[in-house]
C-alpha cells in the first residue's frame, strides 16, 4: 500500500474519470498484497535473507523492440535456468507464498496475447524483471505508464548516472533481494530480461562480478516506431488519466541516449568471453545456430540437452508476423541523427 499511496501522491493524484474505476481496483490488491507480503515475510523471510546467488546471473539486455522477448523465451526452454515468469513480476513480494494457489484461481485475468505484439501471455511466461522492481516500488521509468502525461521521471535509472545514493541503495536492495526470492523458490542460473538493465552493466556488474549478458541489437528503423507503438498501446491501457500521447518520440529518443550511453561507456568493464552481441535479424534468420553460438559463447553449458526444445518452439513460431511500420524521410532522418553511432557500431547504416 505504501508504494501505491506514494505513486499517487507523487503524481497530486491526479485521476481522470477513466482512472476512478482501475484506481479503486489497485487500492484493493494493495491491501492484499500488504496482507500476503507480511505472511511471507513471516514464514519464508528468514530463509530468502539467508539464500545466496552462488551461480552467476545471465542477463539480456536491448532496447525495447530489439527481440529480447523471443531470445528470452528461448533461452528459458532450458531447465537448467530460472526466468521470472509474469506472475513473479507482478507479485513479487509474494508469489513464494502465493504463487501455486493465485495462479490456478485468476488465470483468466491475463489475455491470451500481449496487446502490442500479439505475443502470447500468461502467468508462466517468461517476464521482464523491472515490473517486479516497479512494483515494489523502487525507482523504474515503468511508474511513467500510470501518468504519462506528466513528465518522465527515473531516467537517471536507465544508465545509473546522477541517481541519489539513497535511490541507489533501495534499488540494489529490493533488486538484490527479488533475485534472492527467486533463487530461494528456485535455485537455479537466473536468466533475467529487461530492457532498462542496458545501461546499468556497471552496477550490475558490480552486484554480480562474473555475470554473463546477451546483447541483441535490431534496426533503429523497427526499433523506433515499434517503440513508440508499445507505449501508445501501454498507455491506453493502463494510464490512469486520458494519455494525449504527446512527445512520445522525444521520450523514445531521450531513453535510447540515456540506455545506450551506459551502455557503451561501460562495456569495457565486462570480459569478451562473457558479454555476446547477436543481431535479431540473424536470429531469426537462425535461431538455432544463434543459440548455439550463445551457449558456447558464454560457457551455459551442453546446448545439445536443450536443441530440440529450441527446434520445436521455432518450428510452433514460423507462422509468426511481426508489425510492419511505414517510415516517412523525416522520420528516418531524425533516427539517423539520433542513433548514428549504433547504426555504425551494429551494421545498420543505410547505404548511400
Amino acid at each position: 500500500m505504501g508504494e501505491w499511496w506514494s505513486l499517487l501522491a507523487d503524481n497530486g493524484f491526479a485521476l481522470g474519470l477513466r482512472g476512478i474505476p482501475p484506481a479503486f481496483a489497485i487500492t484493493c490488491f494493495s491491501v492484499f498484497n500488504s496482507t500476503m507480503s507480511f505472511g511471507q515475510w513471516m514464514i519464508h523471510g528468514g530463509a530468502i535473507h539467508a539464500t545466496k546467488i552462488d551461480k552467476p546471473p545471465v542477463f539480456i539486455l536491448g532496447h525495447w523492440r530489439s527481440g529480447t522477448t523471443y531470445l528470452h523465451e528461448l533461452m528459458s526452454l532450458d531447465d537448467r535456468f530460472n526466468s521470472p515468469n509474469t506472475y513473479q513480476c507482478f507479485a513479487p513480494s509474494h508469489f513464494v507464498l502465493t504463487e501455486a494457489v493465485l495462479t490456478k484461481l485468476f488465470w483468466f485475468m491475463l489475455p491470451a496475447q500481449r496487446p502490442m505484439d500479439n505475443v502470447a501471455a500468461g502467468f508462466s511466461r517468461p517476464q521482464e524483471d523491472e515490473f517486479a522492481l516497479c512494483t515494489l516500488g523502487l525507482p523504474s521509468p515503468m511508474t511513467n505508464e500510470a501518468f504519462p502525461n506528466h513528465p518522465p521521471k527515473f531516467l537517471e535509472t536507465l544508465d545509473m548516472e546522477g541517481i541519489s545514493e539513497e535511490d541507489l541503495r533501495r534499488w540494489k536492495e529490493g533488486f538484490h533481494w527479488f533475485l534472492k526470492a527467486l533463487t530461494y523458490h528456485q535455485p537455479k542460473t537466473l536468466m533475467l530480461k529487461s530492457p532498462p538493465h542496458t545501461g546499468r552493466i556497471k552496477v550490475l556488474q558490480e552486484m554480480f562480478p562474473n555475470a554473463r549478458f546477451i546483447h541483441i541489437v535490431r534496426d533503429p528503423y523497427s526499433i523506433v516506431p515499434s517503440t513508440i507503438r508499445l507505449w501508445h498501446t501501454l498507455n491506453d491501457l493502463q494510464a490512469l488519466h486520458e494519455p494525449t500521447h504527446e512527445g512520445l518520440l522525444e521520450y523514445v529518443m531521450a531513453c535510447y541516449k540515456r540506455m545506450y550511453h551506459g551502455f557503451e561507456t561501460n562495456r569495457h568493464l565486462i570480459d569478451p568471453s562473457r558479454l555476446i552481441d547477436v543481431r535479431y535479424e540473424d536470429l531469426v534468420q537462425d535461431p538455432v545456430g544463434k543459440v548455439r553460438q550463445i551457449y558456447e559463447r558464454l560457457e551455459l553449458g551442453d546446448f545439445s540437452e536443450v536443441a530440440p526444445k529450441v527446434e520445436a518452439f521455432v518450428g510452433e513460431k514460423r507462422d509468426y508476423k511481426t508489425n510492419r511500420h511505414q517510415l516517412d524521410e523525416q522520420l528516418k532522418a531524425q533516427i539517423d541523427d539520433v542513433w548514428r553511432e549504433y547504426q555504425d557500431r551494429y551494421g545498420y547504416r543505410a547505404k548511400p
